[in-house]
């Protein structure tokens, strides 16, 4: 670990890495502001956001008074979004068709089942998609049922008198009338449902499930390319004037901020002397990947970055949050926990506690506005704070060193495949 990471810090680099989201990263610029001015109002500190100046991503500046210092942060959101929605354009179609792959892949590798055994909550969030897409399709097909038949039942009073023949003609036209009513009918359904999945969310985690299930847990070129671009950023701010460079893994962005950090590491761009380098992975979502059989770089990467001491990995997630593996040790379920294994240090944001009842009430319902809190406010805050962490003048080593783990993380090896080569 850099020899300066407990020294005071005045300068910081903040690496946001996102989950999947197609929205613009606007949002979570928006986001720091609100919750930062709600934090400093609970915790009696300043902290004022400024438009980020310069080239490089999209982020803005902080300057901050905790804890009687002055300190400076930029913060970049690292985005990858545009592949994301790349990834979402799908036809109602295509989208049932990525429904059966998905659900195939999960459970003829046999992954559904290991992670049923860590935590029931992200893998009910991962098939409510599933039940949700297939309920829209039998409401769609019952309301099209139903105008078809209306329609072939109104051919009926049609003036229509003759033979046979034209008793067949008849029987046609109420055929084609039903199968048109039918199929207009179901497509009204299904397209309304898409048209306000922002209500949802069935569209949304279909695709973020098929993403990775598409490819089997590898990552797909365009988003390596990706990460190879967000690595020579960093590598860039751990060479440049600062006292800590901190890297905020959150959902699926922690898989990813993995793979990048064991990158850097491993192509020797982490200066023995240069700032603190902190790793925070928030709700994370690791083993729907790393479970997957192709998933061999990010078993590897998991199992290197867990005995290195060039960086400090603090893994925080909460049990009330149901779309995060609460507590679960990412490293050591997927069953690749080496020798002298260091990281992460597994910890509880504990919303139960941290919020009041009042707050805890008003937001234990809203599931995916849960899985953000850990870049929000709490009204009674513990040692988990992210605006003391990415604002505050203790790096991320200083401020967790010697803290312990949750006892009831989950530590046991669950994964069926461990492999980290082909």
């Amino acid at each position: 670990m850099a020899q300066n990471s407990k020294n005071p810090v005045r300068k910081r680099r903040v690496f946001y890495i996102p989950g999947y989201d197609p929205i613009h990263p606007r949002r979570y610029r928006e986001l720091y502001r609100k919750e930062g001015a709600d934090q400093a109002a609970v915790s009696g500190y300043d902290i004022a956001l400024k438009p980020k100046t310069g080239q490089g991503p999209y982020g803005w500046h902080v300057d901050a008074v905790i804890e009687g210092a002055d300190v400076q942060a930029d913060i970049a959101v690292l985005v990858w979004s545009d592949i994301v929605r790349d990834s979402m354009g799908k036809s109602i179609p295509a989208t049932y068709g990525q429904l059966i792959r998905t659900a195939w892949t999960y459970i003829a590798s046999g992954a559904l089942w290991r992670l049923m055994m860590l935590r029931k909550g992200p893998v009910i969030a991962a098939l409510y998609p599933v039940l949700f897409l297939l309920a829209q399709l039998l409401l769609a097909l019952a309301a099209g049922h139903l105008v078809g038949s209306a329609l072939a039942y109104l051919s009926g009073f049609l003036p229509i008198r003759g033979d046979s023949t034209v008793f067949a003609a008849r029987m046609m036209l109420e055929s084609i009338l039903y199968l048109l009513g039918l199929a207009i009918s179901a497509w009204a359904v299904l397209n309304w449902f898409k048209r306000h999945d922002g209500r949802f969310f069935a569209y949304y985690l279909m695709h973020d499930y098929a993403y990775s299930a598409r490819w089997r847990g590898a990552n797909p070129p365009e988003l390596e390319a990706r990460m190879g671009e967000f690595s020579d950023l960093i590598a860039d701010a751990l060479n440049a004037d600062t006292d800590e460079v901190l890297i905020v893994g959150h959902s699926s962005g922690a898989h990813l901020a993995v793979s990048i950090l064991s990158d850097l590491i491993r192509d020797g761009r982490v200066p023995m002397n240069g700032p603190a380098l902190g790793f925070l992975s928030l709700g994370q979502v690791v083993p729907m990947v790393s479970f997957l059989p192709d998933a061999y770089r990010l078993r590897a990467d998991l199992a290197y970055l867990s005995t290195r001491d060039e960086l400090f990995w603090l893994d925080v997630t909460a049990p009330g949050d149901g779309c995060a593996f609460a507590l679960c040790d990412p490293v050591a379920v997927t069953g690749v926990a080496p020798a002298g294994k260091r990281w992460p240090i597994v910890i509880s944001a504990a919303f139960t506690q941290t919020l009041s009842p009042e707050r805890w009430n008003e937001l234990k319902r809203r599931f995916f506005r849960l899985h953000f809190q850990y870049l929000c406010a709490f009204d009674r805050p513990a040692d988990y704070d992210y605006f003391r962490i990415t604002a505050g003048p203790m790096t991320l080593s200083a401020r967790f060193d010697g803290r312990a783990p949750s006892k009831s993380r989950i530590e046991r090896a669950v994964s069926k495949y461990t492999a980290t080569a082909p």
